[in-house]
């Protein structure tokens, strides 16, 4: 007879760090993100709009 190929009650970990991943996660898509908006601002004000978006068009067309 075929047996089930997971248990019959799931396995608890209690280790310390259980549960932290997802909130380590959480944390470093936020600094990226943020790191990411920073830096638009920071060309953004430094080069001002037009030259901005110029070079973002720039970008998508040296791309595709």
């Amino acid at each position: 007879m075929a047996q089930p190929l997971h248990p019959a009650r799931p396995v608890s970990d209690n280790s310390p760090t259980a549960g932290r991943t997802p909130a380590v996660l959480l944390w470093a898509g936020a600094g990226i993100g943020g790191l990411i908006v920073a830096g638009t601002l920071a060309l953004w004000f430094h080069y001002g709009s037009q030259v901005f978006f110029e070079m973002i068009r720039t970008g998508f067309a040296a791309c595709f």
